[in-house]
């Protein structure tokens, strides 16, 4: 059966730890895994991706949300929609909730008109499940830090990124049928039970309900 679950949280939280150990363990019991994100998953975006998260040029944010939601319909069109379609597990790395909480409650832009922007990307299109990697926030930039690897996004000001987790927190609260909240602090294999569990759990429901 398909099944699309992003990954979300505030910088350093483990998304891309805990997106790789879990494809490779589905992978083990013999599901069709796609591991893909965002920006990124496609040439568009990974174009993108560099211009808004490794470059030093000066974007408002109307273009980064611009440049996001564009390099998310291209990631919808191309992987998401053929993978689901083949039967895939797909596990991305950020989705339409990120642009909402950095470029809406981050930078200030109106969440209902970042929303109608998702909508026209995505057609419909959202997660079966989001697991917030929840993380406070000097954790996970002290941990970017020590990677040595900050991007543009990672050398904002601590209240923005405060903004974003807050959001993230708000969201998750809100909308308990797509999200579940993951505490991103214990180790990496400890997290990982968490989501794995959550996710089986998901799949569980997705056979017994046929779909």
């Amino acid at each position: 059966m398909s099944l699309f679950v992003t990954f979300e949280g505030t910088e350093g939280s483990g998304k891309s730890t805990q997106i790789t150990m879990l494809a490779e363990r589905l992978l083990a019991l013999g599901y069709h895994v796609v591991q893909t994100r965002e920006p990124g998953g496609t040439a568009l975006g990974e174009a993108v991706r560099g211009i808004v998260l490794d470059s030093e040029l000066h974007i408002g944010a109307a273009a980064e949300a611009y440049l996001m939601t564009a390099a998310r319909a291209e990631h919808v069109e191309r992987v998401i929609r053929p993978a689901l379609a083949a039967g895939a597990i797909v596990l991305s790395d950020r989705y339409v909730d990120s642009t909402i909480a950095y470029q809406g409650a981050g930078r200030g832009l109106p969440v209902d008109e970042l929303r109608a922007m998702q909508e026209l990307a995505i057609d419909g299109l959202w997660p079966d499940l989001t697991l917030l990697l929840d993380l406070p926030v000097e954790v996970g930039l002290a941990r970017r830090a020590s990677a040595g690897d900050a991007n543009r996004i990672d050398r904002e000001r601590r209240d923005f990124h405060e903004r974003v987790g807050a959001w993230f927190r708000a969201e998750a609260v809100r909308d308990t049928q797509r999200w579940r909240i993951v505490d991103a602090q214990p180790t990496a294999s400890i997290v990982h039970t968490e989501v794995f569990g959550l996710v089986m759990a998901r799949l569980s429901l997705g056979q017994a309900a046929g779909v």
